[in-house]
């Protein structure tokens, strides 16, 4: 019996440090599966703050013929000043996607882009400055994005069901374009495109740049180099002088930079 009883205690004995164990081993679990549902909320929350930070600027630029994707270099140059006289604001850019080739019809695709773009910044971030650009056949895509009214007679291309809300030009602080096609250029390479115009919510807060010998947007301009200018001969900067005064007025500043 005293026998029985010592390996009794024997055994009791050796599963002590394994009933230590198993305790410790719930208690790390446990401690695991806290840190673990830590964490995942964490990873949860990071993407929806991030996806909620709304820019105080932004630019929606569309590039000219030719040009790679992105702003081009006009546009580059434009983006560059305006970030420069906007200090302590916050400018994203938005380069519109479209073809940029010969065939003008697939200006259409930039508008309707355009315009989801703008319609989108202006429902998930209304307090935002948006700012409108475009140089050569981009501000064609620019100018019929602010357009208010559809020529008699005009077929809607595919995707587009009319001018975008007048709603959205209250959020527009600027529309800045440089060298856009003039109706005599327009009647040499393509004579099914509707005017290229600026609706007249947007007429005050645009402007429109053309170097007097640039035959795509003068009358009687026969210097075909001229085209190429705008990024260096001061009038992206004047562009983003413009704009910058728009933004810091819209914004409730002096607009004065």
């Amino acid at each position: 019996m005293g026998t029985v009883q010592a390996e009794h205690a024997s055994v009791n004995g050796n599963l002590a440090p394994l009933e230590s164990a198993r305790r410790g081993l719930h208690r790390s679990v446990g401690a695991c599966a806290a840190a673990a549902s830590a964490l995942a909320s964490l990873l949860v929350l990071a993407p929806s703050a991030t996806a909620e930070a709304c820019p105080d600027v932004q630019v929606v630029y569309a590039r000219g013929t030719f040009e790679p994707a992105g702003v081009g270099v006009t546009g580059q140059s434009f983006v560059d000043s305006l970030r420069g006289k906007l200090p302590g604001k916050s400018v994203d850019v938005y380069p519109v996607n479209y073809p940029a080739s010969l065939d003008f019809a697939r200006v259409s695709d930039g508008v309707i882009d355009a315009s989801n773009k703008a319609q989108d910044v202006v429902a998930k971030c209304p307090n935002t400055k948006l700012v409108l650009g475009g140089y050569s056949q981009g501000a064609a895509v620019v100018a019929y994005l602010t357009t208010d009214s559809v020529p008699p007679g005009y077929v809607l291309p595919a995707g587009i069901t009319g001018p975008m809300p007048d709603s959205v030009a209250s959020h527009v602080a600027a529309v800045t374009l440089f060298g856009k096609p003039s109706t005599g250029f327009m009647n040499m390479i393509d004579r099914t495109a509707p005017p290229i115009t600026i609706g007249h919510l947007y007429g005050a807060k645009a402007l429109d740049l053309c170097i007097p010998d640039d035959p795509i947007c003068a009358t009687g301009g026969g210097d075909g180099a001229a085209h190429g200018l705008y990024a260096v001969n001061g009038m992206a900067d004047q562009a983003a002088g413009f704009a910058a005064q728009r933004v810091l007025s819209a914004s409730g500043g002096s607009g004065r930079i």
